[in-house]
């Protein structure tokens, strides 16, 4: 055995198949992890400490010390999901680990810096302010017209995003929880998402998918999915538009990268008209870790592991046959807000449309847990076929016939050991 390797996670399912990309006979490969979390980590894990949230750094820290008695302290920090990447960057520059610093993560992390970068590199975004209080979006509006969009720095699954028409709208600003934010003009634009990998010169696998409703609609309720495109008049430019972005965030350095694109029509029925959303230094969430592996051939949780680990940046195979085409995914939210407990899930025969190929629907009597992202919600459907036409009409035949009820229900927080960091293992 050699190195301690410290993964930290949070995800129940099985996002990330970390025995893949770790030899855990080589390493002492160690786990800080939720209660949740817990039920989806090797079996060959060294060791495991439970905590409540792994995005809390004290907690996290706490676990670190605990596992450093025993296995020394951690040569690499491996973090995979979206909330936890700031406690790695953190744990790394306070234990002087390689890797990922504050520094380095603070253009993928904070959106005003992100979105300056990438305006600078000659790239259109919207325009944008930094929006301290409500009367520096008041000024910015007064400048580039009603409606705004206003939304925290460092947010994630857009958290907290406003979209505010007018001056009487600030009140409900107001009432927010102090928090940095960044303001920008509303663009009606449709959103896209592109998924893949920097090598650090140039664009490695790579797939463009269009939403089907927005991130905002699902936390007010509605049903959210996405569809890969097929069109080659759209795949050019938004290739080009993409590795733009990916080289002037990343630069000679490789990511894996989540990008959200505004796709309009362009002038005259030419080239689309492409603008910079928002852009994350890790896989895609929702099912796009599972579309990738099961649709595509390709693990990109196996890339962004390896960056972190100091590795080339490869999609590795996945151990299922290649099937190719186009995927899709469709999320179904609570009808009421979680906790609650599932009284009734249906999905009728979608008649002559196909359904999804595989589903994660809760059965009656469990209860959903109140965690954020796109893991725990109501329902979870993938999608494959040979068409993005073909997959998005079995996104909305789904959407349309699947119903879900709930009520809400109180129960305690999941018990850890005591002071959250234990060693379970």
């Amino acid at each position: 055995m050699s190195d301690h390797i410290l993964v930290i996670h949070r995800w129940r399912d099985r996002y990330a198949l970390y025995a893949d990309y770790i030899d855990h006979s080589a390493h002492h490969v160690t786990y800080v992890t939720t209660v949740l979390g817990r039920q989806s980590i090797p079996d060959s894990a060294a060791g495991i400490v439970t905590v409540r949230e792994t995005d809390d750094f004290h907690q996290v820290k706490q676990a670190v010390d605990t596992l450093s008695v025993r296995f020394g302290p951690p040569a690499r920090v491996v973090a995979l999901n979206e909330g936890d990447l700031d406690t790695a960057a953190l744990l790394r520059a306070q234990l002087g680990c390689p890797g990922q610093s504050p520094m380095e993560l603070a253009r993928f992390r904070d959106k005003l810096t992100m979105t300056e970068i990438v305006a600078c590199a000659g790239i259109r975004t919207p325009a944008f302010a930094d929006a301290p209080d409500p009367e520096a979006v008041r000024e910015f509006a007064e400048t580039h017209g009603w409606p705004v969009i206003v939304k925290p720095r460092r947010g994630t699954a857009s958290r907290g995003v406003l979209r505010i028409g007018s001056p009487g709208e600030l009140d409900g600003l107001a009432a927010q929880p102090p928090e940095a934010r960044l303001v920008q003009t509303f663009c009606p634009d449709g959103i896209f998402h592109v998924d893949g990998v920097w090598t650090g010169t140039a664009l490695g696998p790579w797939r463009a998918s269009r939403y089907v409703n927005t991130c905002v609609d699902f936390t007010e309720g509605q049903a959210l999915g996405s569809v890969e495109e097929d069109d080659p008049a759209l795949l050019g430019p938004l290739g080009e538009f993409t590795a733009a972005v990916a080289a002037a965030l990343g630069g000679r350095r490789p990511w894996v990268f989540h990008l959200e694109v505004f796709v309009g029509p362009g002038e005259g029925g030419g080239s689309p008209r492409l603008t910079f959303l928002e852009a994350g230094c890790r896989v895609g969430g929702a099912e796009i870790p599972f579309i990738w592996r099961e649709v595509h051939g390709l693990d990109l949780m196996a890339a962004a592991a390896a960056i972190q680990l100091g590795h080339d940046p490869v999609a590795a195979p996945s151990s299922r046959p290649r099937q190719d085409g186009r995927g899709g995914w469709l999320l179904v939210p609570t009808p009421v807000p979680a906790p609650c407990e599932v009284v009734a899930a249906a999905l009728p025969s979608a008649g002559g449309t196909a359904g999804p190929y595989t589903q994660v629907v809760p059965p009656v009597g469990y209860v959903m847990p109140k965690v954020g992202g796109y893991e725990h919600v109501g329902a979870r459907f993938r999608f494959r076929g040979s068409t993005t036409h073909e997959v998005e009409k079995a996104i909305q035949a789904t959407a349309d016939q699947f119903t879900l009820d709930c009520v809400a229900v109180e129960y305690p927080r999941s018990p850890v050991s005591r002071g959250g960091c234990g060693l379970d293992r």
